[in-house]
């Protein structure tokens, strides 16, 4: 192949230079050209790539140390992230030769008219905002907003990403975390209480039931020492002596595994100890007589008492 001529290898700088330097955007001063468009989106490429290693070399060298909260973390590093694209953005303007005054001047004029337009974005963005300095929820937590429960995996500019027990992610906008009531399971204490309604039948010694309730849940592998379990005698039902079981749990996340324990448990304990759980009782009343008439034999009331369905 024979090398380019000198004539040729000028021509084609020159070419080159035309279309690095052709305006994509005239104005009177300093027209925005091809290669600041390709400067800018150079710096803006490049931050988001310092901004990685400066969260990578934050999260390991020093949040590690300083054993900080999943949340607080996560907000530490968002807000490191947020401040270095702005910066990118600043310098980016810079090199397309903006006016920042003038842009400020432009962007308040402009301001109502996208305000109406982006107003669900501007308010998500504001309510993530508020949410990694208030921290009412952070990442880890276990949530419940609406008809979605679960943890929080990330909040994002304009949502939080919350998973489900079944390995759901669900995206939910952040105003509804500030403007909503939200249930936080882990907010400050992450320990939980747990309640278990048990019944038994009114000819049943109840300090034995008691204790039996007692050395279940201490027995338990996710219920807590400390607070203890505790036993309740609620209430004469109609068909049994109520009680209530409240036994502390380490998070939200075991609430079910440790109820679905517990019944379980319960329900091997008193077949053990012979302690009846009774069938709800009714009463029936039932009317029978001759269809005739005044001569007709007296009609007579019926009661029958069934059980369980027995009559």
């Amino acid at each position: 192949m024979e090398p380019m001529s000198g004539d040729r290898l000028e021509r084609l700088r020159g070419l080159v230079g035309q279309v690095l330097n052709y305006p994509v955007i005239p104005t009177q001063t300093n027209p925005i050209t091809v290669i600041t468009l390709l400067a800018a989106g150079v710096i803006v490429v490049l931050a988001v790539w310092i901004s990685r290693r400066v969260q990578a070399t934050l999260r390991r060298r020093v949040l590690a140390r300083l054993h900080l909260e999943a949340g607080l973390e996560f907000s530490i590093l968002r807000f490191v992230h947020y401040a270095i694209l702005a910066l990118a953005l600043v310098f980016a303007l810079q090199m397309l030769h903006v006016d920042l005054t003038g842009l400020a001047v432009v962007a308040g004029i402009l301001s109502v008219g996208i305000g109406f337009g982006l107003q669900n974005l501007a308010s998500n963005f504001i309510s993530g905002v508020i949410l990694l300095i208030e921290r009412p929820i952070t990442v880890g937590d276990h949530v419940s907003v609406g008809d979605v429960d679960g943890l929080v995996r990330a909040i994002n500019m304009r949502s939080t990403e919350i998973v489900t027990d079944d390995n759901i992610s669900v995206i939910v906008p952040n105003s509804e975390f500030v403007s909503g009531r939200v249930v936080n399971w882990s907010h400050g204490d992450p320990r939980l209480r747990i309640r278990l309604a048990v019944g038994v039948s009114y000819g049943s010694n109840v300090e034995h039931v008691q204790r039996v309730l007692l050395d279940v849940a201490g027995r338990c592998p996710d219920v807590l020492a400390d607070p203890p379990p505790e036993v309740e005698f609620v209430r004469f039902g109609k068909s049994s002596l109520d009680f209530e079981l409240h036994a502390w749990v380490a998070d939200g996340q075991q609430r079910e595994r440790a109820a679905s324990a517990l019944h379980f448990a319960i329900r091997a304990a008193f077949l053990d100890e012979r302690i009846e759980i009774p069938f709800p009782q009714y009463e029936l009343h039932l009317r029978s007589g001759d269809a005739g008439g005044e001569s007709g034999p007296r009609r007579r009331d019926q009661r029958a008492r069934t059980s369980s369905g027995r009559a």
